[in-house]
């Protein structure tokens, strides 16, 4: 979910960590997807590569890098308490002994600069907004580091009747190109981009987060905040429904120069 403008109730973090802990992945994407993107560096990566998953959820994309790099050594990160211990449930069952799970902001990041071959965050860098994520997480990147991450871009020149809902939602909703830009004037090298598939938003996000509205209003019965976020959700799946020919999250691989 993305931001959104609340007027009315009072904004509930913890049940946003319920509702998204319940769900097997947090934001759009595929286990292909994330194999798809280590591929254009994995080669380039020491054997005992130190790897930050920031904004990591539950962890689904972790758990397939730390078995794509046996070897590494991951921090995975998020803010949410739900989300790191439904990280360290998903750790334990996948037997995933090289995930350390870490509860931090990923404004306040308690690293050495200089200190990882990879940072990693598909879907999450809209929290810490794109040009600030870009230039703070630089720092922590060894030099010819690598960065992997998604956001939503538009895909096409045309745009939607309510570009409005769109800037709110998205707030640096941007073309590929201006994304790449910005990237390019943080100091990194692109190496690859490429477009999520729709399946990642309709299967295997949107899929799962209709079967967990009527779960999660019977767990909240009467809260405005519940009421107010699974419809919020459920206006962002129709929004998908009607344009999601026009936008989508991609992935950019990027490199520390």
């Amino acid at each position: 979910m993305e931001n959104n403008t609340i007027n009315n109730f009072d904004f509930d973090i913890s049940l946003i960590g319920d509702f998204f802990k319940a769900m097997p992945q947090q934001g759009p994407g595929s286990n292909e997807e994330t194999i798809k993107a280590l591929s254009y560096i994995q080669n380039e990566l020491p054997c005992k590569a130190t790897i930050a998953d920031i904004g990591c959820g539950t962890g689904r994309q972790t758990v397939v890098l730390a078995k794509s790099l046996p070897n590494s050594t991951i921090i995975a990160v998020d803010f949410l308490k739900q989300a790191i211990d439904g990280l360290q449930e998903r750790i334990k069952n996948e037997k995933a002994t090289n995930i350390t799970a870490l509860q931090a902001d990923m404004t306040e990041l308690p690293f050495q600069t200089n200190s990882f071959d990879l940072f990693w965050a598909e879907g999450s860098i809209y929290h810490i907004g794109f040009e600030k994520g870009l230039r703070y997480w630089y720092q922590f990147l060894k030099d010819k580091g690598f960065l992997i991450f998604s956001d939503c871009c538009w895909l096409s020149n045309n745009r939607p009747t309510n570009t409005e809902w769109f800037y709110e939602n998205f707030e640096e909703i941007d073309s590929i190109e201006n994304k790449c830009s910005i990237i390019e004037q943080c100091g990194y090298a692109i190496k690859q981009t490429f477009v999520i598939s729709s399946n990642s938003w309709t299967e295997n996000y949107y899929k799962p987060m209709q079967k967990r509205i009527p779960e999660f209003l019977a767990e909240y019965p009467g809260s405005q905040f519940a009421t107010f976020l699974t419809e919020n959700l459920t206006k962002e799946m129709q929004q998908y429904d009607l344009y999601g020919n026009l936008y989508g999250y991609v992935f950019f691989i990027v490199q520390k120069q």
